[in-house]
């Protein structure tokens, strides 16, 4: 993404579209925090933004070093965008680690601000740079970039020389002190900033010392972009025109918390949440735990196994039993998810996908537990699979799969990822009268009849009662064995097959309720860019792209997998080619090829990072173009 060419420096700002901006710095530096803060006060001035957070999974890699560096990416506009941005126009590097990681990134003539103190000898060394190589001296990246050396440390220093905090203390100031000098640039108010200072180390926390030094070297960066006159220009981005109502900015774990505790009282259900920690997962139990007087109830197991199991058993008592994970945890869970599939009780599994195989880079981003998700479980095993497209849309999902849970009487998985998870947006609060109640009924034996059966079903659901344990007169046998309709453990062949189709069958009469997939663009034409999961941003923005250099191609974005809706296939087949992004090898792909043997084509990259918009118009130019294939 380019932006417009700044002015000279002015007092007045110079008025641009929008602008992508990434902190970046040693694991210690306080980026997510400060990139946190620069949202949070996108989102009070009324920017559309989006965000991709990038840290470490190791606790605390060696300080200095390329493993080490942590960054936060904010994309601020005063139109409607979908995506992080592919592009930096600002990057602020801490450390010489940072700069020479997420140099690359940086656009042509872009701004990059840089700690220029910590570009010593010994720190250019431990990043990997040779032996008297400084990039800050190299011609070729002072030709490309705009990079303004300032020495941070030092002047953050100077600036609370007159505190009586240590040197330990005020060295932490610095990440405020490159925030002030970048709401400078960008004509942003402080007030929220120093507003959270204070909430943070105030009031129970009691340390109203470290919230005055760090407000003092946010003011302190501010005044130097003011009087140095070191920056190009000083911008501003306005307001987007968004949709009237109350905004605040949300993550999509944050919406997820929401979501389950808005569902729990939709249902006139306790919403139990049982999990074991696993990155990127672990910020929704955290989340529900603070809501306790909300009716949210949390239980940290032991491991993944005796989690879904008490989420299970949560769900026998007659709540609303979730858990979550992430992949390797789904694989564990495997088991008990054919229990809950055999008892016929509702679940929702949350599975914050990672990068894997294995351990694989825990804090970054994949969409390979598609597959596991639909199939990954002993015999046939069908569950209800669900995907939010964005940090916001988790909470609708999070609603959703309960909604189905209960309808069905399943299992339902919940696709998000770390992109989504920890990425944010702005999100209108919903008016919860808005929110349509979830109908549950524990029938009685009256209510029931005398013929009633354990596995009778309802004629519209396909799913059977969900009868509380003691209910006088309905009481039944429970277990993994196959039953029959009465309940009665049965081996035989017959019954298994007529059972085993019938758990399929009310699996796919959830079509029936979920809503038809859209296209954005014409309906029909000559490509269909078709995704899933946290690549809606990207291929709805390169979709729009190529529709504005005249090309015939409209998107369309799959948030119920399995079932999908059921205009599915008339979509698909109303254009001449359908391309498949993914961040996997090509599993939506194959589902689609399969199910409806349409030879759709993939654009497949793996690389723990979201996808690219200027990647995705590159490739599917080419496949249009009669240039490439399946990728």
């Amino acid at each position: 993404m380019t932006t417009t060419p700044v002015a000279e420096h002015a007092a007045h700002p110079t008025t641009i579209d929008s602008v992508v901006i990434r902190f970046c710095g040693d694991s210690g530096d306080g980026m997510q925090l400060t990139g946190s803060q620069f949202t949070e006060t996108a989102a009070v001035f009324g920017n559309d933004f989006a965000t991709f957070p990038d840290y470490p999974a190791e606790i605390r890699a060696p300080k200095g070093t390329t493993y080490g560096v942590s960054g936060f990416q904010v994309h601020f506009s005063s139109r409607d965008i979908h995506t992080h941005g592919d592009d930096v126009n600002v990057l602020v590097a801490m450390n010489p680690a940072g700069f020479r990681t997420n140099i690359r990134d940086v656009h042509p003539g872009g701004i990059v601000i840089v700690n220029e103190d910590e570009f010593t000898a010994s720190q250019l060394k431990k990043c990997g740079y040779p032996d008297g190589y400084n990039p800050l001296q190299d011609d070729d990246l002072l030709a490309r970039y705009e990079i303004l050396p300032i020495p941070m440390s030092r002047l953050t220093r100077e600036s609370l020389a007159d505190s009586e905090m240590g040197a330990k203390a005020i060295d932490r100031c610095r990440n405020m002190y490159a925030l002030g000098m970048v709401y400078w640039m960008y004509d942003r108010p402080l007030d929220p900033t120093i507003a959270h200072l204070n909430r943070k180390f105030g009031g129970a926390k009691g340390k109203p010392e470290i919230a005055e030094i760090n407000i003092r070297a946010l003011k302190a960066g501010y005044y130097f972009g003011e009087t140095a006159e070191v920056f190009p220009a000083k911008m501003r981005v306005p307001p987007a025109k968004l949709e009237a109502g109350t905004y605040r900015r949300i993550s999509g774990s944050e919406a997820m918390v929401l979501g389950l505790v808005t569902a729990g009282h939709k249902a006139g259900k306790r919403i139990v949440y049982a999990s074991y920690p696993i990155t990127p997962a672990s910020n929704i139990i955290q989340g529900l735990a603070n809501l306790k007087r909300l009716g949210a109830k949390t239980f940290q197991a032991e491991d993944e196994i005796a989690a879904v199991c008490a989420a299970i058993g949560a769900s026998y008592a007659g709540n609303i039993g979730v858990t979550g994970t992430s992949g390797p945890g789904l694989a564990l869970k495997a088991e008990a998810l054919g229990l809950a599939v055999m008892f016929e009780l509702p679940l929702v599994v949350i599975d914050v996908q990672r990068a894997g195989p294995s351990t694989g880079m825990p804090t970054k981003t994949e969409q390979a537990d598609l597959m596991m998700a639909m199939h990954g479980r002993s015999g046939e095993c069908p569950c209800i699979v669900l995907a939010p497209r964005s940090p916001g849309d988790c909470f609708g999902m999070a609603v959703e799969a309960v909604r189905l849970a209960v309808r069905q009487c399943c299992p339902v998985i919940v696709l998000s990822d770390a992109y989504v998870a920890n990425g944010a947006e702005p999100w209108r609060v919903p008016d919860l009268d808005d929110v349509p109640a979830i109908e549950v009924r524990h029938p009685s034996r009256a209510e029931v009849g005398e013929d009633w059966l354990r596995y009778t079903r309802d004629a519209s659901t396909g799913a059977p009662a969900w009868v509380l344990p003691g209910t006088p007169g309905l009481e039944h046998r429970i277990g993994g064995l196959e039953k029959g309709e009465d309940g009665n453990v049965s081996y035989d062949p017959d019954n298994h097959d007529r059972m085993t189709r019938l758990r399929a069958e009310k699996i796919a009469k959830a079509a029936e309720v979920i809503p038809p997939l859209e296209v954005r663009g014409p309906e029909s034409g000559e490509v269909l860019m078709l995704g899933w999961g946290g690549t809606y941003g990207a291929i709805t923005t390169a979709a729009d792209a190529l529709r504005a250099r005249g090309r015939s191609v409209s998107s369309a974005h799959l948030r119920y997998l399995n079932p999908m809706p059921s205009n599915t296939e008339a979509v698909l087949r109303s254009f001449d080619r359908v391309v498949v992004p993914e961040i996997n090898s090509g599993q939506l792909r194959m589902l689609i090829r399969s199910r409806f043997l349409i030879d759709a084509a993939g654009i497949n990259i793996v690389r723990g990072r979201p996808l690219n918009v200027d990647t995705l118009i590159e490739r599917v130019t080419e496949l249009m173009d009669g240039e490439g294939g399946a990728a």
